[in-house]
């Protein structure tokens, strides 16, 4: 399993208060940091997959499309992919014959 993670520090020009911060983004992401203010967000959204490319691809993607909005300016901008190996399976005493 692949796990991909980005986190990006944003400066919402248009904000005029907390609440039309938070309804700028309409989609299944967390806000993380900067809560008290309503000119600046951190926000995080995480993308899993089978594959390295896949999940790099993907948040790239995510992180282009909010830039093409031109809501915010992206300030910062950090992205972390892990992968999580099958021994994950084994040291929990998972067996692939229990789920089917």
């Amino acid at each position: 399993m692949v796990v991909g993670v980005r986190i990006i520090e944003v400066f919402i020009a248009n904000s005029r208060s907390l609440k039309e911060k938070r309804g700028i983004f309409n989609i299944s992401i967390a806000e993380i940091g900067d809560q008290n203010s309503w000119k600046r967000g951190r926000i995080g959204f995480a993308v899993v997959g089978n594959d390295r490319n896949f999940v790099n691809s993907m948040i790239n993607k995510i992180l282009r499309f909010i830039e093409d909005l031109q809501l915010v300016e992206v300030i910062r901008s950090k992205m972390e992919i892990i992968t999580i190996s099958d021994v994950v399976d084994d040291r929990y005493g998972y067996q692939d014959d229990k789920y089917y």
